[in-house]
């Protein structure tokens, strides 16, 4: 009901049609009716809404003239704000006080809670700033009570002034609580040590009024997860209300105690756990009302129970999750107790009677059963009425359908007719005997059926005659009546069949009690019934069993008993036949027809059936009446030899891909063929070719609920691409369900271990890298070198480690990165020895200090190295005068030989691998009778020398010992060697003074922190050095060079000034005499660096080599680092540039020699040289030297493209190519190329294979538009444009020399254009000689052709005229626009909104390619494009505002633009002459200027200037004076009764509207003058007043719907009030009673009633069933009744199969009578007799 609040008291209107339904309080005063609503005081958030009424009396109205309601009852957006704020808010612009404030609201005053009280931000002052706040305000804020009027008044949850409804614990609005539950409990903290925090409770999602008290020094924290899975965690540190999850929290902590409060409902799980703090326990109580998720949902109604003439629809209920938003199974919903499954509603449905329809009865029985009759039915037009009785009506009433036909004809096939088969062989091999055939009755499908007549059969049986006479006159019987015939048909007699009425069934006959002559045979003879519904035989009572019983015993005869005489007794005689006489005439043995055939297809076998039949009235008769003796024999035939159809086969159904949810279960299903019984071969064939539905692949199984378990999701990607890495996955707790669907739980519903969330990725090895070592020292020791770097080929494993490998499983490494060229200074010539004849050693006299990591040094033998372990050594000795193969070698006066450690070379060099700590010691050079030495050691951690002499042990010791001491130990060797000199220094052997040089090396080496080696782990630290990157030691050493170099002079000089100093001063000058020679050896190393880099700096080098510059040396001490930077520096480095040669272009030196063979596998060639490649050739080399300055790059391309370097083909350090191992791809131009920054030189070499012709071929593409000549090689397309010479070079080669021809299009050209050298001139081109251009190069050895296309470009030319215009024009006629484009443009001018077409003339070759531009950019208006581009056709020009078309025609030879301007004419807006003024009178009269659109000055539609902006109108005031008076009415008032008739009035004045606007009242005269007094009172509502009028309900007899629970129906009309029927449409707008409802029945207390399931009809196999009895029964009185009562439950199953299990070791027995025949056919191999007669088969 609609509720309103007046000053004094709450008033509900009942729903009312009309104004008479007033209430007590109006129906006596003189209220006019209530106005409408006003507009609501808010948009959301709950506001107010009035109407108001006027008193129509002079008197005082009872009530109030207000009235009110809540609108606008939707929550606020979040950022909408508090509504008292907002008030408050709005006087912060109003000075109280003279001062502006910012005013915050004071809510939930219990004094006036309805006035508007501010305070001011900052400040204690409080002011009511109104005495009322706006209607709709809360009174206090955790309430729905809102101020209306100054005064507060109660809202319910419902919304509703006055409404006392309440939220229940759940939040439903007038609830019984019964949609959540109370759980309250209380939690003690149990310590452990190893657990810091456990798990409180956990509060689901939509629960409400949570409260928590911990007591104790514990705290309480938060963990959510939202429905979408994020998971967070709050720690509750500090007191205060804050959101989580969009959940308002608010939590209280004191000392020994802390509150948390959450309203709700929760929109997360919440989790609350404890973190342990304190020693002592902690309790925690806590209550909260969880929601029930699961919850009952009424559905829709079913569809209606019929589709007219009423019927009724009921609801039902559904379980649905809350939280997932979907329906699920019911049994969720019933684990909740407080769960009340709903009760379905019924209603009726479709109560619009039926229309007619036609009826008919069955068909009546065909007149004829075959050969064609007719049969007939009654077709009727009937009604149903709603109660569903059927009645007959006129036929009219179903005319709408056309009437059903009541004749049709029926069986109008062939009657059956006999069919005679061929006539057996003559059943006697001699003299007279019978003949049989087959007489069949065949129906017009062919099928072996009855209904022939007995009088048309042909006979079956006759006499034969064979023409071979007997010679056994003794025999007495007849012919065909042979004993051994007659024991045949005894063995072959078999029972009758079973049927589904109760007959005798015979079994077997027993064999002969006796062995030979007369003996009996007995039978069993059952009486047996067939139950159709479960294909199973019953026994029965033999009573049961109507008519004759067969015999059960009989007489036999097992053959004479002795001798071979086939004689019998006449008393035997008379015992077989005697008996048969009697009989002989009357009935005889006839064939009547044939089985059906073993198999339906792939051929089989019919036998014929041989039956007794009564002579007279041919009518069949139990067998034992005919002479068992004179049974035909048994007839065999073959059938159905067509092959069989493709069919499916079918496998067994798979495991269940699940255990719970849903799995699923698949099969085999394929389409077979049998190609042959015997065989039983198949072959699979298509499945299209089994024309049958395919049999279902897939079905459902295990379709019930899983218990909850973990779900992982997909692992997320490695952490690294290759190598070793991991990877993560989230777990999530869910349910499959029955219906495959996945549900999210909380994880505590899982109970299994949690899966893995991290693993180590499977990755694969990383690709295979280089791993480059350090560069080493220049080659030379002046001069231009070159330096060299290793590479080592490593793979990274996925376990995170590296192995080195096999370099040829790295990608190809440039030549170029593993050597570069170096350039030192420019040497000095030496002096050559006077003596000839002796050998002579180059020694150079210094001493080496290697400085960082490097994998090779090279030295010279004559000085001192102190080396880094591992670091590989060349000591190269050269020698003048003297073979350097005969060069030997010692180590410490002892012979070296060639080892896998140290390799002597016969090139006057030695290697030492990786140095080790035994490798130190004095290395000798041996030429003759010259010798020179070389001293290696080793540089320790300690930064101390290595493998010295015990005098010197380290630095601690130097300073341990005094200083004299150790000089004096050493001056007598000092002297006797630097000073005095000795014979052995003459013979070459040195005394020692290495110990001198050992002790200034280390005081040097302190100078900077050196990269020192444990020589101690030496061996160990080999495998981890290959797992160190090179790059870290460049990037720590980088500052220095690999090696420091001094003059053994300059130490020698150092000794002999220590040797000179006071004892006291040799400390200070060692330190001193040191860091000289450091700053020596430093500035040395920069001059060199410095003449390097000017050197580069005028080299283009294609490695693009650094050299590093100026890089600080950042190990230096203080006082090397305080020295000044001059010290370092040269002062110039241009010295050494006045030695250079001048600058030069790179040229390659050519060489006549031909090719070298240097052996029969290997040659050698220069350049210029042909290469003819042999089965035998192994290696080629190819040599390119070039001089230049810069030093020229070499690089080699073979037939045009870069050569790609691999393990055949090879650059060589001298820049040679060499091919190894030569194969027919190999064969080819290969070119060297020369290059620095002057310019390039290139020669080529051919390489061919067994001498063939090989012709140097390019596949380029080359367009020439402007250059007058273009040369090109053979292979190549040339594009060129007119008038420019063309060249083109077919460069052959080949042994012997080739000889060459050309050809144009395969003509051969004459030798007018041949040049020299295999060039081809073709000048001054035109468009005749476009073509193939062909050149053949023949020899002995084989020929070749290579071919080049010449193609004439022809720029765009714009024309004169375009054809295709002037042809469109013609047609079109003259009202379309034309203009051709040109180079410098056009211009025309037309009308907006005509079309046009633009041409654009150009020629050219190959045709240009056209495309439009308007102003630059490409078309936007709509448009045609006709004639292949050529002819733009724009369809509206008014589309186009000013601009420029353009067409840009292009080819390969260039581009033209021609273009064009289009003026076009535009609509105007025109303002000129004022319309008809809007008023004759009153005030609100004006003129508007009248607007027209013009053309040209003319005027056109008005629509064509639409698009254009309307000018200004100002609208001028007219005809403003007083009116005359006329009459006014107001609107009807509502009609005094709703029905039969009522009155309803309006006022009529008379008034003038005056000039100013204002109504001016009049008397009704002045008005009467100018009309009519309209009228002020009608009838209203004339129609009769109706009601609905129902019946009595019906008897409960309707259809069963439930247990005890019928439908029964009523009639409902509608009526006048008098009685008077009339049309149910006036009743419409009534609500319509109920004509159907549920009533209670006893009819309907019905169920179901099963018995006992039989015994199964089969122990085991496919084909067991069993059956039991069904029956609608009574629940009271328990007597069955009829089944449609029992009809709204399904009707229980009664048969089902049994026993389904594979039969094992099941006896083997014969199931047809005609084994033993099959065996003696020899068909026991054929498919369909192996199974049937597998007991006689079987046996041997």
């Amino acid at each position: 009901h609609q509720c309103c609040f007046s000053t004094n008291k709450f008033v509900c209107a009942q729903p009312r049609s009309s104004r008479t339904a007033r209430s007590e309080e109006d129906r006596d005063s003189l209220w006019d009716a209530w106005g409408s609503w006003s507009e609501c005081s808010r948009t959301c958030g709950g506001g107010a809404s009035y109407s108001l009424r006027r008193c129509l009396s002079s008197k005082t109205c009872e009530g109030r003239n207000i009235r009110y309601r809540t609108c606008s009852n939707v929550d606020c957006p979040p950022e909408a704000g508090d509504f008292r704020a907002q008030q408050c808010s709005a006087h912060n612009d109003v000075k109280y006080q003279g001062q502006f404030y910012e005013w915050l609201p004071i809510s939930n005053d219990p004094d006036n809670p309805c006035s508007l009280k501010c305070q001011a931000r900052g400040a204690a002052l409080v002011v009511e700033l109104a005495p009322k706040v706006l209607d709709g305000t809360r009174c206090y804020t955790e309430s729905l009570d809102m101020c209306i009027s100054g005064l507060c008044q109660i809202v319910g949850c419902d919304r509703q002034l006055g409404s006392a409804v309440k939220e229940d614990n759940c939040g439903v609005c007038n609830g019984d609580g019964s949609t959540c539950r109370l759980v309250r409990g209380q939690y003690k903290s149990q310590l452990s040590a190893n657990k810091l925090d456990d798990t409180v409770v956990a509060v689901p999602y939509g629960s409400r009024q949570v409260r928590l008290v911990l007591k104790g020094p514990d705290h309480l924290y938060l963990e959510t997860k939202t429905l979408q899975g994020v998971k967070s965690e709050n720690s509750l540190s500090s007191t205060g209300s804050f959101l989580v999850e969009n959940s308002s929290i608010d939590f209280q902590k004191f000392p020994d105690k802390e509150i948390l409060r959450i309203s709700g409902p929760l929109n997360a799980d919440f989790t609350i756990k404890i973190r342990y703090a304190g020693a002592a326990d902690s309790s925690v109580q806590f209550i909260f009302y969880q929601p029930i998720i699961h919850r009952w949902r009424e559905t829709d109604f079913f569809p209606c129970s019929a589709s007219c003439g009423g019927g009724y629809q009921l609801t039902s209920a559904e379980c649905f999750d809350l939280r997932s938003n979907r329906v699920v199974a019911d049994q969720y919903c019933h684990y909740y107790p407080e769960n009340v499954k709903p009760k379905p509603k019924l209603q009726e449905c479709n109560l619009d009677p039926c229309p007619a329809r036609w009826e008919s009865t069955p068909w009546t029985a065909c007149s004829s059963s075959c050969g064609g009759g007719i049969q007939s039915r009654s077709v009727s037009c009937v009604e149903e009425d709603i109660q569903g009785h059927i009645s007959p009506v006129e036929e009219w009433k179903c005319m709408y359908t056309p009437k059903m036909p009541v004749v049709q004809p029926c069986n109008i096939f062939d009657c059956p007719k006999w069919l005679a088969q061929e006539w057996s062989p003559c059943t006697v091999t001699c003299g007279q005997g019978l003949r049989y055939r087959v007489v069949l009755c065949i129906d017009h499908r062919g099928m072996h059926t009855g209904g022939c007549s007995p009088k048309t059969k042909p006979h079956i049986k006759e006499e034969c005659i064979v023409p071979t006479p007997c010679y056994k006159p003794k025999e007495k019987l007849p012919v065909e009546a042979k004993l051994p015939w007659y024991k045949q048909a005894q063995e072959l007699e078999e029972g009758a069949v079973v049927s589904e009425e109760p007959s005798f069934i015979p079994e077997a006959w027993s064999t002969c009690s006796v062995t030979c002559g007369v003996g009996s045979q007995v039978r069993l003879v059952k009486c047996q019934v067939l139950l159709s519904f479960s294909q199973s035989v019953a026994d029965l009572p033999i009573d049961e069993c109507e008519g004759p019983k067969p015999v059960s015993q009989r007489a036999c005869y097992s053959g004479p008993c002795s001798g071979d005489t086939a004689e019998h007794t006449p008393e035997e005689t008379e015992l077989l036949y005697g008996s048969l006489q009697e009989f002989d005439e009357l009935y005889d043995w006839e064939y009547e027809g044939f089985t059906e055939c073993s198999e339906s297809c792939g051929g089989g076998v019919q036998e014929a059936v041989v039956t007794c039949l009564n002579k007279q009235t041919r009518e069949t008769a139990d067998e034992t009446l005919c002479v068992t003796s004179r049974r035909p024999p048994q007839l065999l035939k073959a059938c159905s030899l067509d092959p069989c159809p493709p069919r499916w086969e079918i496998g067994k159904w798979s495991t269940c891909s699940l255990t719970c949810g849903v799995g699923l279960q698949t099969r085999d299903v394929f389409c077979s063929h049998l190609l042959s019984r015997e065989t039983n071969e198949t072959v699979i064939l298509a499945d299209e070719l089994c024309y049958k539905p395919k049999p279902s692949l897939v079905q459902a199984c295990n379709r019930f609920d899983c218990p909850p378990s973990w779900y992982p999701t997909e692992w997320q990607e490695c952490s690294q691409t290759c190598g070793s890495g991991f990877q993560k996955r989230d777990t999530l707790c869910k349910q499959r369900l029955a219906d495959g669907s996945l549900l999210e739980l909380p994880e505590t519903f899982c109970s299994m271990p949690r899966p893995v969330t991290q693993q180590v990725c499977k990755n694969e090895d990383c690709p295979n890298e280089w791993l480059l070592s350090d560069w080493t020292q220049c080659s030379v020791s002046c001069g231009e070198g070159t330096q060299s770097r290793n590479a080592i080929c490593r793979k990274v494993l996925k376990t995170g480690g590296f192995v080195i490998i096999n370099s040829s499983l790295c990608p190809p490494l440039p030549f170029s990165s593993l050597i570069r060229p170096c350039a030192l200074d420019t040497c000095a010539r030496h002096n050559r020895p006077a003596h000839k004849q002796s050998p002579h050693i180059m020694a150079v006299k210094k001493v080496y200090i290697q400085t960082r990591k490097q994998k090779k040094l090279h030295f010279i033998v004559g000085g001192y190295a102190y080396l880094l372990p591992k670091t590989s050594v060349i000591l190269r000795c050269p020698t003048r005068r003297f073979r350097k193969s005969m060069i030997t070698w010692e180590k410490d006066d002892k012979r070296l030989v060639s080892s896998a450690h140290i390799t002597i070379a016969p090139y006057g060099y030695m290697k030492i691998h990786r140095l080790k700590p035994s490798d130190t010691g004095t290395y000798t050079c041996t030429a003759g009778p010259a010798l020179e030495h070389f001293v290696i050691k080793l540089i320790g951690n300690k930064k101390i020398i290595a493998g010295q002499p015990t005098g010197i042990r380290e630095e601690e010791a130097m300073r341990k010992v005094s200083l004299n001491q150790a000089l004096r130990t050493e001056e007598k060797h000092i002297n006797g060697i630097l000073f005095n000199g000795s014979k052995a220094e003459k013979r070459g052997h040195l005394a020692d003074p290495s110990r001198w040089y050992d002790y200034i090396v280390s005081r040097v080496l302190q100078h900077r922190g050196w990269p020192g080696e444990n020589l101690e782990s030496w061996e160990a630290q080999e495998s981890t050095e290959r797992n160190t990157s090179s790059e870290e030691d460049q990037s720590r050493e980088y500052s220095l060079p690999f090696t420091m170099v001094t003059e053994q002079e300059r130490l020698d000089d150092i000794i002999r000034n220590l040797s000179q100093q006071p004892e006291e001063l040799k400390d200070v000058y060692t330190e001193q005499l040191v860091v000289q020679l450091a700053h020596e050896v430093f500035k040395s190393h920069w001059e060199h660096q410095e003449s390097d880099l000017k050197a580069s700096r005028q080299r283009v080098d294609s490695t693009s080599v650094e050299y590093p510059l100026h890089r600080h040396v950042s190990g230096l001490t203080s006082s090397l680092r305080t020295s000044s930077a001059e010290a370092f520096l040269p002062t110039s480095v241009d010295l050494a540039n006045g030695l250079r040669r001048p600058h030069q272009k790179p040229a390659i030196l050519r060489k006549i020699s031909a090719a070298q063979q240097l052996s029969a596998s290997e040659v050698v060639t220069h350049l210029g040289q042909t290469v003819v490649l042999a089965s035998g050739t192994l290696s080629v080399l190819l040599h390119c030297e070039a001089v230049g300055n810069p030093k020229p790059t070499i690089s080699w391309a073979k037939n045009g493209e870069e050569v790609k370097y691999n393990d055949r083909m090879l650059l060589q350090p001298d820049d040679s190519l060499q091919i190894l191992a030569p194969v027919e791809a190999d064969v080819g131009f290969y070119a060297c190329n020369a290059s620095n920054a002057l310019g390039s030189d290139s020669v080529s070499i051919a390489v061919t294979l067994a001498g063939k012709p090989l012709i140097k071929a390019s596949r380029a593409t080359v367009i020439n538009t402007e250059s007058p000549g273009v040369t090109v090689d053979i292979g190549s397309t040339v594009k060129t444009i007119q008038r420019t010479n063309v060249t083109i070079i077919c460069q052959v080669a080949g042994v012997p020399e080739a000889e060459v021809t050309w050809f144009k299009n395969k003509v051969k050209l004459s030798s007018a254009h041949h040049l020299h050298d295999g060039l081809l001139l073709i000048a001054n081109v035109s468009l005749s000689d476009q073509g193939l251009y062909s050149c053949k190069a023949a020899n002995l050895r084989g020929e070749v052709t290579e071919s080049s296309q010449l193609l004439v470009l022809e720029p765009p030319q714009p024309l004169p005229y375009l054809e295709e215009l002037t042809a469109m024009l013609s047609s079109s006629g003259t009202s379309t626009h034309s203009v051709l484009t040109s180079p410098s443009g056009t211009k025309m001018t037309i009308s907006p909104g005509s079309s046009v077409l633009i041409g654009c003339a150009v020629d050219g070759h190959p045709t240009p390619n056209i495309t439009w531009l308007y102003s630059g950019e490409p078309l936007s208006v709509r448009h045609h494009l006709l004639a292949a581009g050529r002819i733009l056709q724009i369809l509206n020009i008014s589309d186009a505002p000013d601009g420029e078309f353009s067409c840009l025609a292009q080819n390969e030879a260039g581009s033209l633009t021609q273009k064009t301007s289009l003026n076009i004419q535009e609509y105007q807006w025109s303002v000129d002459k004022l319309v008809a003024c809007s008023a004759s009178c009153g005030h609100k009269g004006v003129q508007l200027p009248q607007l027209r659109c013009l053309l040209d000055g003319a005027e056109v539609n008005i629509s064509h200037c639409k698009e254009k902006p309307k000018p200004a109108l100002q609208p001028i005031a007219c005809n403003r004076r007083d009116c005359p008076s006329r009459w006014m009415v107001t609107s009807w008032s509502p009609c005094t009764r709703s029905c039969g008739g009522g009155i309803q009035m309006r006022r009529v004045t008379c008034q003038r509207l005056t000039a100013k606007g204002s109504s001016v009242p009049m008397s009704n005269e002045a008005c009467a003058q100018v009309s009519k007094h309209p009228v002020d009172t009608q009838n209203c509502n004339r129609q009769p007043c109706v009601e609905w009028v129902a019946s009595s309900w019906s008897q409960c007899n309707g259809p069963c719907i439930g247990p005890r629970l019928a439908v029964q129906h009523r009639q409902v009309f509608c009526q006048t009030k008098d009685g008077t029927s009339v049309s149910s449409d006036q009743c419409s707008a009534l609500p319509r009673p109920l004509s159907t409802q549920n009533c209670w029945s006893d009819i309907c207390g019905v169920h179901w009633r099963v018995s006992l399931w039989t015994v199964c009809t089969a122990t085991c196999g496919n084909y067991g069933f069993q059956s039991r009895r069904v029956d609608c029964v009574h629940v009271r009185t328990n007597k069955p009744v009829l089944e449609h009562h029992c009809s709204w439950r399904p009707r229980p199953a009664n048969w089902q199969r049994c026993n389904i299990t594979p039969c094992e070791n099941a006896e083997c027995r014969d199931t047809t009578r005609y084994c033993e025949k099959v065996k003696q056919l020899k068909l026991c191999q054929l498919t369909q007799f192996k199974s049937r007669c597998c007991g006689t088969c079987g046996k041997s």
